[in-house]
């Protein structure tokens, strides 16, 4: 199976630099703009099965993409954007004020640092890792589009070639970027990181 992994296209907490994990915030205008942008660079692969979180941001970038293969997107739950707790709708300055402790943790091990109030990130990548064996099992020798956010994509990632998640930060992957996972077997090579090669530069009126 061939699975591109797309990260969904920019919401307006993105440009604020809020923490956005369960909030279900819509794409913007430059957003919109991106998911178009994906749609006309993946038109023209053999895709035959779109997934997506269920969440407004990434189900928006995942129709996209869709309309042009007449596909339907099918949502999954364990795709969902990992429960941030009590940092959602921080901005990041105001994370770094009041959970200073909870940051020098994060930064040292993403692993090993629980955010407050919200999912352990080993709990993330089980569930997440639960949906791709699913949409493994049902498209053995396809292409698949699977679009999500950036703990669950970063997570699925780190299992799929097999890196701890202590190195999970290391692993860059920009809004609207595509990555690629070819399995041959059990074994997944990861043949394309973070691509914004699509993206174009201008910003919206």
């Amino acid at each position: 199976m061939r699975l591109i992994l797309v990260r969904h296209g920019e919401t307006s907490w993105n440009q604020e630099r809020r923490i956005q994990g369960h909030s279900d915030v819509e794409l913007n205008t430059l957003g919109e703009k991106q998911g178009e942008s994906l749609g006309q660079v993946l038109k023209n692969q053999p895709i035959t099965a779109i997934y997506s979180s269920p969440l407004q941001r990434a189900l928006k970038t995942a129709q996209s993409i869709a309309c042009y293969h007449h596909l339907p997107v099918n949502t999954d739950p364990n795709l969902m954007e990992i429960d941030h707790g009590e940092l959602e709708g921080l901005t990041t300055e105001e994370m770094r004020s009041r959970y200073p402790d909870f940051l020098k943790r994060w930064t040292a091990d993403s692993a090993e640092a629980t955010i407050p109030g919200g999912e352990p990130l080993t709990q993330l990548q089980s569930r997440a890792w639960e949906a791709i064996q699913r949409i493994r099992a049902l498209h053995p020798q396809e292409t698949v589009v699977l679009v999500g956010h950036r703990f669950v994509l970063g997570a699925i990632l780190c299992r799929a070639i097999g890196l701890s998640l202590s190195h999970f930060r290391r692993l860059t992957l920009a809004i609207a970027s595509m990555s690629i996972l070819d399995w041959n077997g059990e074994r997944a090579s990861l043949t394309l990181l973070n691509d914004t090669c699509h993206l174009t530069k201008e910003k919206p009126p």
